[in-house]
């Protein structure tokens, strides 16, 4: 009976622990959106194209990203 009971807690433990890590993401996805909803006002009202609604052409005239990503070094073996 011993081996039950603890199985029980074991597995309400990871039930809140689950509930807990689902409600984290939902909050960090919530702010995500946000973020991104106040960007996007922000650069409507700048006058600067949004991503989803601009052309390719516009895209191509746009400077690129601040921050070039680069390959790393191989390291030595």
């Amino acid at each position: 009976m011993f081996e039950y009971e603890l199985h029980q807690i074991r597995s309400a433990e990871l039930i809140l622990e689950a509930e807990q890590y689902r409600r984290t993401r939902e909050v960090r996805r919530a702010r995500r959106e946000a973020a991104h909803a106040s960007t996007v006002t922000a650069r409507s009202a700048s006058g600067v194209p949004a991503a989803s609604g601009e052309s390719e052409r516009d895209a191509e005239e746009r400077p690129p990203r601040e921050r070039i990503r680069r390959p790393r070094f191989p390291r030595a073996v």
